[in-house]
């Protein structure tokens, strides 16, 4: 696995590659992003963008999501993978969100993970992006990225992929961090096509040294 230091290196390069890496939901306020970032899971961000257009010209606050009928709210999601699901979190979270925190988004991650369809993921992208707590949010490029780099190991966990990075990265670089591992992983070492040959990180990079062996590129 790489060191402390290799692993700072790759965030560095990462950041070089895409300094202008950044949380590609659109919102206004926290609690949009937090609607937002349910609303990702198992669906790409740019699906999501579409929809909120729409949603967030319709639902304000938590309160407007509570007063509409489920099925009004599932049909102004239905393009989204588990609308319903969805839907019924969204409306169970906005009404946790009014009685118990006073209609405002909550700051540490016990009270983000109470609400309904939130999990360490969304927690730590809200306490990130919306609150500027230091946080390294993990998805599956994240995962994909870190294991490999071998930054991790392949047999890891979501939860010890997530605490591998905080152990190996300082905290003042944990935010920034995520969204560099999420660009590199999403427009560069992509899932089922990653450009190795002309990946900075390939000399490292054990999986990619036999990707490119595969292709005949030199590592």
């Amino acid at each position: 696995m790489l060191t402390n230091k290799q692993t700072v290196m790759c965030i560095e390069t990462m950041a070089e590659m895409f300094p202008a890496a950044h949380c590609e939901l659109e919102h206004k306020n926290t609690f949009e992003l937090l609607v937002a970032v349910v609303l990702s899971a198992q669906c790409t961000d740019v699906l999501v963008n579409r929809v909120t257009a729409s949603l967030f010209e319709k639902y304000h606050e938590p309160e407007d999501y509570i007063q509409v009928p489920l099925e009004e709210l599932e049909n102004d999601i239905r393009s989204i993978g588990l609308y319903r699901n969805k839907a019924k979190n969204i409306q169970a979270l906005s009404r946790k969100i009014r009685d118990e925190f006073g209609g405002e988004v909550p700051q540490t991650h016990a009270e983000l993970e109470s609400l309904p369809g939130v999990g360490r993921k969304t927690a730590n992208v809200v306490l990130s992006v919306g609150f500027g707590v230091p946080a390294i949010a993990v998805d599956t490029h994240v995962e994909r990225v870190s294991k490999r780099l071998g930054i991790c190991r392949w047999k890891d966990s979501v939860t010890e992929v997530e605490n591998t990075l905080m152990r190996k990265l300082p905290e003042d670089m944990w935010s920034d961090a995520h969204h560099y591992l999420i660009f590199f992983g999403r427009y560069h070492c992509k899932a089922k096509k990653p450009e190795c040959s002309t990946c900075p990180l390939l000399y490292l990079c054990r999986e990619g040294k036999k990707q490119a062996k595969a292709r005949g590129f030199d590592g």
